[in-house]
């Protein structure tokens, strides 16, 4: 994916009409969002529904194509048919590219950076960036996530986080206004041999931090331990040992999420338990 990228230690502020940021890669895919999709809609789901207004959601770096923005639109609109989505880049051939994907008002393509270029300095209910911050030094991450939960609305969710190419991995940050909330670790369970494989999606603020000693280590030897242990449930399936591995860990990490979202093969922790 692409967005607006930090070439050193810290955001590029916008100059005039000038996004904030510089042009990352753009490689993107279809259907490489619908895990982290399909949390935003469970998570954001009474937000989206009780909203006075038409929410507004933006897909902030959506890349070369605009799949993943006309991918999270709709599958936000399976929630409140008249949220509206808003693709941003930086890049202004991309957002001529994707015009011809436009559904004005609910789904419109703009560019932009950081500063979340919205109508009328507008906040969002959604903010998010996928396979965009790792690109970047780790020293930027906090300055970022501080700059756009500043244009989130009240109620709003910023969420971050890195996927593989074709969206069977993922692990993502959620956060508030006030700042991260939690860390949410999501794969396709066939195929998956022990879950610390999936320390090589973790976010930029967390991956340089997977060594003895550190939170997120810790975390992930303790949750391969208890796949371990739940190899007898594999009888019934990979689902099945995965719900017994949450199951387990869920009684010395704080685990925020339960049964229903680990038959979905994710698991959600308090960022406080990871945070390095």
């Amino acid at each position: 994916m692409v967005a607006p990228s930090v070439p050193h230690s810290s955001p590029a502020r916008g100059r005039g009409d000038r996004p904030e940021g510089t042009v990352t890669r753009g490689t993107t895919g279809t259907n490489r969002l619908r895990r982290m999709d399909r949390w935003i809609a469970h998570a954001l789901g009474p937000a989206l529904r009780s909203a006075e207004r038409p929410p507004t959601a933006v897909d902030l770096g959506y890349g070369a194509a605009p799949w993943t923005a006309v991918e999270l639109s709709a599958r936000l609109r399976a929630v409140r048919p008249d949220v509206r989505t808003v693709g941003v880049e930086i890049e202004p051939e991309r957002v001529a590219a994707a015009l011809p994907y436009a559904e004005p008002p609910l789904l419109t393509f703009r560019r932009g950076g950081f500063e979340v270029p919205l109508d009328g300095g507008e906040g969002a209910l959604l903010i998010r960036v996928a396979n965009v911050l790792r690109q970047y030094e780790e020293a930027a991450v906090g300055p970022v996530w501080e700059r756009l939960c500043g244009r989130l609305a009240p109620g709003g969710l910023l969420v971050e986080g890195t996927c593989d190419e074709i969206g069977r991995r993922h692990v993502w940050v959620a956060l508030g206004p006030e700042g991260p909330r939690t860390v949410t670790f999501a794969a396709r369970l066939t195929g998956l041999d022990r879950p610390s494989e999936l320390a090589e999606r973790l976010p930029k603020a967390l991956i340089h931090h997977n060594v003895p000693g550190r939170p997120v280590h810790a975390f992930l030897t303790d949750l391969d331990r208890a796949w371990s242990a739940a190899a007898p449930y594999g009888a019934f399936g990979a689902r099945q040992r995965w719900i017994a591995t949450c199951r387990s860990v869920s009684g010395s990490w704080p685990v925020v999420d339960a049964r229903g979202r680990w038959r979905q093969g994710e698991l959600t922790v308090e960022w406080s338990a990871l945070a390095p």
